[in-house]
């Protein structure tokens, strides 16, 4: 395996397990902050492979590769959160430095282990339950009222291993699999559908010496199950409720252990009173979707900050730089395969010279993630048409 070549003046080597976009976006903070990224990319034309001089080919379940990998780093972070528990361990045992630890991931990797955790620390949660039989899928159903979400513990994102259920039968694919190795081994996570006013995220980053630094809360927009637009702030929040789901961020932030950065995704609710409330949906223990707008949009990205984070550098300034930033994502789905791109972002480039265009330098899939556009304004309805706009001519459905 090659070795990441190291910068004069002792700068460190930061490994990242996984050759995604997240691992890609990185490679831009890390030359600015001076700082060797190297990464185990699944093959040499992943997204951060592309840009990324160091990128040793390798999976992350094989543990002999990730410890030959992890040995030429100062310290490792990942791209996803799907490395096996003992590989995790093992490096750890090898005297590995890791972010976050594996005490930290147990709680983004294992759903039921992350609504114990936070139901005991007392954070607001839909109700939830631990099926292993369908007799115990009918009682949470018939307890709560149907239908009800039902979630596989481990492997899901992005809508993926998730279920609206009517009724037990509705699961009986998942219930026959329950006890099987693999992301229902420990049994189904059934929660309450909540009816919500709209979805939240509160970005957080915290450092191993325990600073930490929060971004305003953001509104996301889910499309089946994938997130296609952030607005930074959320807007007409109730400035209780930012105070408070912040709180919450960090306090899960300093409970968990998390270093580097973590995504928070919450549900917007009405209280017994109709005040404003939330509670919490989802973790993620990297940089996030929701946080994309920071790269443009705050003083210091998520990027920049879970670099500095792992490595315990101070933290930036998370302060937004506008009034109003808006992310769109670019899904894959309306394109051809092997679509060009290039032209479109020449024609966003020329019409809106605000806009900020990345893309990933992936494969057009059905509902793939290939790229998003930031716009920052003083007004939101325009940074959103500017957003929009270029997201709708980058997948084709609009030609002008």
């Amino acid at each position: 395996m090659s070795q990441p070549k190291r910068a004069p003046g002792g700068f460190p080597v930061v490994g990242v397990v996984g050759g995604g976009q997240l691992a890609r976006m990185m490679q831009g903070p890390a030359v600015e902050l001076g700082i060797q990224l190297t990464v185990l990319a699944e093959t040499d034309t992943a997204a951060a492979a592309l840009v990324v001089p160091s990128s040793p080919v390798g999976e992350h379940t094989d543990l002999d590769t990730v410890l030959a990998f992890a040995r030429e780093c100062d310290v490792v972070t990942f791209d996803h959160e799907h490395v096996p528990a003992h590989v995790l361990e093992a490096l750890e045992d090898d005297g590995v430095t890791i972010h976050p630890t594996r005490a930290a991931l147990h709680f983004a990797q294992d759903k039921l282990a992350m609504r114990e955790r936070l139901s005991g620390l007392g954070i607001a949660c839909p109700r939830w339950a631990r099926a292993t039989t369908a007799e115990e899928v009918t009682a949470f159903g018939d307890e709560i009222g149907w239908p009800v979400i039902a979630k596989t513990p481990r492997g899901g994102y992005d809508g993926k291993g998730v279920a609206l259920a009517g009724s037990a039968d509705d699961l009986a694919d998942w219930i026959a699999r329950i006890g099987e190795p693999g992301p229902l081994e420990g049994g189904l996570l059934l929660e309450e559908k909540v009816d919500f006013v709209r979805e939240l995220a509160v970005l957080i980053a915290r450092s191993p010496s325990g600073q930490a630094a929060a971004w305003p809360v953001v509104e996301t927009v889910q499309t089946d199950g994938i997130c296609t637009e952030v607005l930074a702030p959320a807007p007409g929040l109730d400035p209780h409720l930012a105070s408070v789901a912040t709180e919450a961020g960090l306090r899960i932030a300093g409970e968990l252990g998390v270093t580097g950065v973590l995504a928070v995704e919450m549900f917007e609710v009405r209280g017994g009173s109709g005040e404003a409330a939330y509670v919490v949906n989802e973790l993620a223990m990297r940089p996030h979707n929701s946080g994309h707008w920071s790269m443009d949009g705050a003083v210091t990205g998520q990027f920049e900050q879970h670099l500095r984070a792992v490595l315990d550098l101070p933290l930036g300034d998370p302060r937004p730089r506008a009034p109003w930033t808006v992310m769109a994502n670019v899904l894959g789905g309306d394109l051809p395969e092997h679509e060009e791109l290039y032209s479109a972002y020449r024609h966003i480039m020329a019409r809106d010279p605000g806009a900020k265009v990345h893309v990933y330098g992936k494969g057009v899939r059905p509902g793939r993630k290939i790229g998003h556009v930031n716009v920052s304004a003083t007004d939101l309805g325009a940074a959103r048409e500017r957003a929009g706009h270029a997201a709708d001519y980058l997948r084709g459905v609009i030609t002008e």
